[in-house]
């Protein structure tokens, strides 16, 4: 087998396990859908929060803003009124509880939601002035390739914005979040989910950290700004 062919073979098995793991998170958050609101929405309501005080500034400004991983759409209440909102996640059934807060709400300032794998994102370069991805990383079956999407539809200047879990590596939140992974596997989260993660991405591509913050409750939850050079 020449070298252009274990290249090719590689690429399927990596794209056939992302699939496989695609799948089960659509599985995991069809069956999370009619009670996701009810069992996370206060532990997760700091952070959603914050991530919308982030992006308040370019959302003040008209700015055109994707929320990727939107879900049930429970931050999209708390965003500037003056933005142009995108909201795209892979689960459909979260989506169409979204778009019943959007109805409900008569949330105007969110322009469309779509299905949508966060690793193969189907806009242009550069489009956008703010991605903001609250909760979203510790599911991705790979988080690199989704932070180059990320990356590639903002315009330079543009920040992405994250919310996420990053793994404590002792003491008593290490404790709170090992019993907080166990309960969420079955939503398809990884509960082990180091900062290197996205520190090593960083330094490996056009951007720069602005920011990284713990978060109520209990530090469990890390933001961070990332501006593209």
């Amino acid at each position: 087998m020449d070298d252009r062919t274990s290249k090719d073979a590689l690429a399927d098995d990596s794209a056939q396990n992302q699939n496989y793991e695609n799948a089960h998170v659509e599985a995991a958050y069809a069956r999370w859908a009619p009670i996701y609101d009810l069992v996370f929405e206060a532990v997760m309501r700091p952070g959603r929060k914050a991530a919308a005080a982030a992006i308040r500034g370019a959302a003040e400004q008209g700015g055109a803003i994707l929320d990727v991983g939107v879900g049930t759409g429970l931050e999209l209440p708390m965003f500037e009124k003056r933005g142009h909102y995108v909201g795209v996640d892979l689960s459909l059934p979260m989506l169409r509880r979204a778009q019943q807060r959007i109805a409900a709400d008569n949330l105007s300032h969110v322009e469309g939601l779509a299905v949508m794998d966060a690793a193969r994102l189907a806009f242009a370069d550069a489009v956008f002035d703010r991605v903001v991805a609250p909760y979203v990383l510790t599911v991705l079956p790979d988080p690199w390739a989704s932070l180059d999407e990320f990356l590639r539809v903002i315009k330079p200047g543009g920040e992405i914005v994250l919310v996420n879990h990053i793994g404590a590596e002792q003491g008593p939140v290490a404790l709170v979040e090992a019993w907080l992974g166990r309960r969420s596997a079955s939503l398809g989260w990884k509960p082990e989910f180091p900062w290197s993660i996205v520190g090593d991405w960083i330094a490996a591509r056009p951007c720069r950290l602005l920011e990284r913050r713990t978060l109520p409750p209990l530090g469990l939850f890390t933001l961070a700004r990332i501006e593209k050079l």
